[in-house]
């Protein structure tokens, strides 16, 4: 499997069988998003930053809803979250999606607004090997909140996302990397243009934190 990231909460998995990109975003947001093609698109909310489906070429499968879906042997499961601390009154909801690709569980948390999981969101995300977090703040749960969630899921990769970048729009005022960097107490060496991983490669005894250069 092929991860790249596009920057904010857009990631693109390709696999041997099929492209998934994960919210697609418009470039009122400062960035533009390369030409992609995809099978499936999943949507974690209808927020212009995350939804550009019409920015996807060829004819996807989009989901934007708790539900299950499977397209060319990529699962995945839509679990319902809120993009606040306040279930839901001041941004609403969003999907967060588990996939299950060539053997391996990847978790995307969308806009995750709530400091901490519930019984049930726990027990549907449980086991991720490769987990992508919002770690900027603002709209999504901060650095700190980040580091909870990951000690909730302990999973075997955390790859940060939705974060301060260079071309972003500044009015969106989020954190950098640096602070849930320095928050999770580890000490990274630079970021990668995309991550190769297969499933005998994850991980075994630590959660390792992979930043990735955004591809735009």
């Amino acid at each position: 499997m092929i991860i790249t990231w596009y920057g904010q909460s857009c990631v693109k998995l390709q696999t041997a069988n099929a492209t998934v990109l994960i919210d697609p975003y418009d470039s009122k947001i400062g960035l533009r998003l390369p030409k992609v093609t995809a099978d499936f698109v999943l949507v974690t909310h209808d927020h212009y930053d995350h939804n550009n489906v019409a920015a996807v070429t060829g004819t996807p499968y989009v989901a934007s809803a708790p539900g299950e879906y499977e397209v060319r042997g990529v699962f995945a499961r839509g679990i319902p979250a809120f993009h606040d601390a306040t279930e839901g009154k001041e941004r609403g909801v969003i999907t967060m999606f588990r996939i299950e690709a060539e053997g391996m569980t990847l978790v995307h948390l969308g806009d995750l607004g709530q400091p901490k999981l519930t019984d049930e969101q726990f027990e549907g995300l449980n086991g991720a090997d490769i987990l992508f977090v919002p770690v900027g703040g603002t709209y999504t749960i901060d650095a700190k909140a980040a580091v909870d969630i990951i000690t909730q899921l302990e999973p075997r990769i955390v790859i940060p996302i939705h974060y301060k970048i260079p071309g972003l729009d500044a009015k969106l005022n989020l954190d950098g990397v640096e602070k849930f960097v320095k928050q999770m107490g580890v000490t990274t060496n630079g970021s990668e243009d995309k991550l190769k991983i297969v499933k005998k490669d994850l991980p075994q005894d630590e959660t390792k934190v992979i930043i990735l250069k955004p591809d735009v």
